[in-house]
């Protein structure tokens, strides 16, 4: 079993996060506070806590011919989960960075990814891979 992560990001609207993290995403609530509130992110803990507007990393970098945010989280998932998914996003009218889509067609590395924002900003990649020992491949 891998060990959960823990990863805590900046919101600048919990009313928001909730309803994106639950309504959207399907994760469920932890523990919750006036300024914080903990999220089931597929086995992982995500923590939103309230912050004063912070500026936003908005640098990218070139991968596979897409811009993709120097800074993003998100989570790998099984392919017809991920395909599911990116299903759902489209059909609840997501404003993707990047549309889900294969990356690294037929070379080591092939996955599915997608990007998009959450109603703070931040930036995640939702990714599956048809063959998970291909997560680290290089060759």
């Amino acid at each position: 079993m891998i060990p959960p992560f823990h990863l805590a990001i900046p919101v600048d609207d919990l009313e928001a996060a909730h309803n994106f993290y639950t309504g959207i995403l399907g994760c469920t609530v932890g523990r919750t506070d006036k300024k914080w509130i903990d999220f089931n992110f597929y086995g992982h803990q995500l923590v939103t806590h309230l912050a004063t507007p912070i500026s936003k990393l908005i640098d990218e970098n070139g991968v596979d011919g897409d811009n993709v945010p120097a800074f993003h989280f998100g989570v790998i998932l099984e392919w017809e989960k991920w395909e599911k998914l990116s299903e759902r996003l489209i059909s609840e009218k997501i404003s993707f960075i990047i549309k889900p889509r294969i990356r690294f067609k037929g070379k080591p590395g092939e996955q599915g990814t997608m990007f998009f924002r959450d109603p703070a900003g931040n930036a995640l990649e939702i990714k599956s891979f048809k063959d998970m020992r291909q997560i680290f491949a290089t060759k």
